[in-house]
């Protein structure tokens, strides 16, 4: 499997700022023909990486007032590592987080999936209870959203669906992350976000929009919910998002069954 990912930030800088950006595949991936460029009107600017908890490649830029352009792109062949989970992992993903408040929806996942005891089952039963109870409308919630409201609002876009799956997954005793990710297959395009959940000894895809095919997933970011997750951190300073482009074709785009348990390599 080839897949080619591409994206380009364009920010409105109007005071000095300290930029992180979250766009390059995580090291998992061995990707050939990768490249990270910053422009600030037309001229290069230094970057910095370094790697978080879990392996993202996060870029640090400094930059003076002016129109910035990040551009990143990578062709991947093949799979990645598969993700393994530490015991530390297994209790941080299991807590509620500041979108996924597992605490409060603790009771609604107990009366929804009481019952169920086959792990891929009620992952399945999770998925399509979030996917049929969401419309997915673009720009219908907040930054700040977490999965009740979206849950009181029964509409939002990929992330609010991650938190409402996370929420209950946790709830119900499952330990589960949200990822962002390039995703061949999804219309229209941009940065993808699903969850994964710990069963039967690995970390599973949940992807309640049914949007693109879980197998041709490429990871850029994981994190307890889309605060770890997020493709552009402004530090300090201020910069306003002008424009983005974002794309990932796969050589072969596969179905998705959505009853089979799927890896994210």
């Amino acid at each position: 499997m080839q897949r080619d990912v591409y994206s380009r930030i364009v920010l409105n800088v109007t005071e000095p700022a300290d930029l992180v950006f979250a766009v390059s595949v995580t090291r998992h991936y061995e990707p050939n023909n990768e490249s990270f460029t910053a422009t600030l009107d037309g001229a290069p600017v230094d970057s910095h990486e370094f790697l978080d908890d879990h392996g993202t490649r996060l870029h640090r830029v400094k930059s003076g007032n002016g129109l910035l352009e990040v551009q990143y792109r990578a062709t991947v062949l093949g799979e990645g590592a598969t993700a393994t989970a530490t015991e530390k992992d297994l209790l941080v993903y299991g807590r509620p987080s500041r979108y996924a408040e597992s605490d409060s929806l603790g009771p609604t996942a107990y009366a929804e999936f009481a019952g169920i005891t086959d792990a891929a089952e009620l992952l399945h039963s999770v998925s399509s209870w979030v996917g049929t109870r969401l419309y997915y409308v673009s720009g219908s919630s907040l930054p700040t959203d977490g999965a009740i409201r979206t849950l009181l609002a029964r509409q939002g876009v990929c992330r609010d669906y991650v938190h409402l799956c996370i929420a209950l997954l946790r709830g119900l005793g499952i330990p589960a992350r949200h990822v962002a990710a390039y995703a061949p297959g999804l219309y229209p395009m941009d940065f993808h976000a699903v969850a994964e959940a710990y069963i039967d000894g690995a970390w599973r895809v949940v992807d309640a929009t049914t949007l693109a095919p879980r197998s041709t997933l490429v990871r850029i970011a994981t994190g307890r919910d889309a605060a770890d997750t997020a493709f552009l951190t402004v530090v300090s300073g201020r910069a306003d998002l002008k424009d983005m482009e974002v794309s990932a074709v796969v050589d072969v785009l596969p179905n998705d069954d959505i009853t089979q348990l799927v890896e994210l390599h």
